[in-house]
């Protein structure tokens, strides 16, 4: 678990601190920011996040438009959405445009944890499909 990297991006000072302090004590490798644009700029410097647990309600930059930047720039990042506002068109909306999964505010971490754990896995999978279709490639080229 220590090796899984994540991004939690909450404007709620207290509860992204919570819940990154929760975090950490099951041993994940978590960082923090408070706004959309900062978890872009977080991202563009930290290529191996894995994960980004994201709050759909923020000032300026809203956790959909948010969602829309993370996979132009990092496609193979997973985002968690995570609101206490949820609605199920609000969901839906996020799934379509790439989340991994939604959860409602204040979630239970060892549900959340799971989902961190599913996203891995299925951003695992993805890169070594891609992995695959390389080798594949070079391999017919040289062949």
């Amino acid at each position: 678990m220590k090796n899984i990297k994540l991004l939690l991006v909450d404007d709620e000072k207290g509860f992204l601190d919570t819940l990154t302090k929760r975090l950490k004590k099951r041993e994940l490798n978590v960082s923090g920011v408070y706004s959309g644009k900062d978890a872009l700029a977080f991202l563009g410097a930290n290529k191996e996040i894995e994960v980004v647990i994201l709050d759909v309600k923020m000032p300026e930059m809203d956790g959909m438009e948010t969602l829309i930047e993370i996979k132009k720039q990092s496609p193979l990042v997973e985002v968690i959405m995570l609101t206490g506002h949820a609605t199920v068109e609000t969901a839906i909306d996020g799934m379509k445009m790439g989340a991994f999964d939604y959860l409602m505010k204040p979630c239970d971490i060892d549900a959340l944890i799971a989902k961190v754990k599913e996203a891995v896995a299925k951003k695992k999978a993805h890169e070594e499909k891609i992995t695959e279709a390389r080798i594949k490639e070079i391999t017919q080229r040289m062949a």
